[in-house]
């Protein structure tokens, strides 16, 4: 292999809301399994969950102008016909210069786009997104999940690596196994055991290849995930491939569910939040053929003091969502909508007039006085200057509530309506709508921070903002 390549830093995002599989089994009369799915909320899709994690994903705040390009990886694109990814691009505040595309499809994909980045010119970021659905009662809708991950790659030219890609190998095989035609809601799946016996084929090949290109053998490997929407046949290809208890990743089955595209992602994620640097780590994905990836950490990796990792957002602070509430949010069931006017849709040309920021939350700031103004002003309410603004970007800046209201007559898929005036660290009020938290918990002087969030959809256009949430510091008090 050429290079070095690799990952220069990375992110994962886990939503609030969890579903206990016993929750689905009561309702249905199902068989009982153990453990949580995640879930996204009702304003999340799979571009929120993408801008969550590669918000994560930066080395710093402020750092988005380093990327040369970003990558969305997802089975469930809120569009198609246009480039989801530039929604991910806009909320970042990235360079206009910054290419934006999608690799949308298949599980597969999420991979994809790993390498895909790792290889190109300079630096990328790839975020890998997904939503998993099932019909009701079945295994996929159970040991599903949703999140995401995402990574800044490259050659760490701007940023140094924390992982070199040291071997990659794959093994691809057209077999029916999983399938999902244009516009339905889930997959549909052959018998497990048929894919069982050719995905152990692939994956043994998969692994051999990029071990041979790494010159190393299977035991110099120090932690090893193997993930795919077939747990027997992960299971199975670990087994062969001689993986130990004290190599495996975390069992994310359990914690979050399988989160699809993002899987391999958030594997990968887990293993370089607990390794240390000169450590060797795998990720296998089994997915209409089978890949895997080497890295080698290295001394960039240093200690994560602080990071928002993986386990800490598994074991942090969430909220549990009702069955009904989670086929209402993915749109399984339908309950009685307010009697009021249908939202109106974005308009195309005042949003782009407002790209900074409807999407890069930016405020304007007065240069002769320091004001600050949100939704940015040409004439300071201040002292009254005219166009003496400079543009701030107040997405990753946190904030105290100054005041709030709980609107229980509003209509909300999630009620109650929670509505708040915010005032953000170095200046600037701002009201808006509060989520991912129990009422009953929330105080004026609270610490919150902004979040990119999904706000309505009408003639198929789905309208972007922000919304706040309390920091998990003022969740976990």
């Amino acid at each position: 292999m050429r290079g070095p390549w690799g990952i220069s830093s990375y992110g994962t995002y886990v939503p609030y809301w969890r579903l206990s599989r016993e929750t689905i089994s009561s309702a249905l009369g199902s068989p009982r399994r153990g453990g949580v799915r995640t879930v996204a909320g009702y304003d999340e899709d799979t571009t929120t969950m993408a801008v969550e994690a590669a918000r994560r994903a930066g080395p710093g705040a402020g750092t988005s102008h380093l990327y040369d390009g970003v990558l969305l990886a997802t089975t469930m694109p809120v569009y198609a016909d246009k480039t989801n990814a530039t929604t991910v691009h806009a909320a970042l505040g990235m360079r206009p210069d910054a290419h934006a595309g999608d690799a949308n499809g298949a599980v597969r994909s999420g991979v994809a786009a790993l390498l895909g980045g790792i290889q190109r010119p300079g630096t990328t970021l790839v975020a890998l997104s997904d939503l998993r659905l099932g019909p009701s009662g079945s295994v996929d809708e159970a040991e599903g999940g949703d999140g995401a991950a995402a990574f800044v790659v490259g050659d760490g030219s701007a940023i140094p690596l924390v992982a070199e890609l040291i071997g990659y190998g794959s093994a691809s095989r057209e077999f029916l196994d999983r399938w999902r035609a244009p516009g339905e809601k889930w997959s549909s799946s052959w018998e497990e055991r048929f894919g069982e016996d050719v995905y152990a084929a692939l994956g043994r090949q998969s692994i051999d290849s990029a071990l041979k290109a790494a010159g190393i053998a299977a035991a110099d490997i120090d932690r090893f995930a193997i993930v795919g929407l077939s747990g027997r046949a992960a299971k199975r290809v670990a087994k062969d491939a001689g993986v130990t208890p004290d190599s495996a990743t975390a069992d994310l089955m359990s914690q979050i569910g399988n989160c699809g595209t993002a899987q391999p992602g958030l594997a990968l994620s887990a293993m370089l939040d607990t390794a240390g640097p000169g450590e060797i780590l795998a990720v296998t994905l089994l997915a209409d053929g089978s890949d895997t990836l080497l890295f080698r950490t290295t001394e960039a990796l240093g200690p994560r003091v602080g990071r928002d990792s993986l386990a800490t957002q598994i074991s942090g602070p969430s909220g549990d969502v009702s069955y009904a509430d989670f086929l209402t949010w993915r749109g399984l069931l339908q309950r009685q909508q307010p009697r009021r006017p249908d939202p109106d849709r974005a308009v195309a040309p005042a949003s782009n007039r407002q790209l900074e920021w409807k999407f890069g939350f930016s405020c304007s700031e007065c240069q002769a006085c320091g004001v600050r103004h949100m939704p940015p002003q040409r004439v300071c309410m201040s002292c009254g200057t005219v166009d003496q603004m400079r543009s701030v970007r107040l997405a990753d800046t946190p904030g105290r509530i100054a005041t709030y209201t709980v609107d229980y007559l509003a209509y909300s898929p999630a009620p109650p309506v929670i509505g708040a005036v915010l005032d953000f660290d170095g200046g600037g009020r701002f009201q808006c709508e509060l989520t991912d938290l129990d009422a009953d918990s929330l105080a004026v002087g609270q610490r919150v921070e902004m979040t990119f969030r999904h706000i309505s959809d009408a003639n198929g256009i789905r309208n972007y903002f922000w919304k706040a949430r309390p920091t998990r510091e003022e969740q976990q008090a």
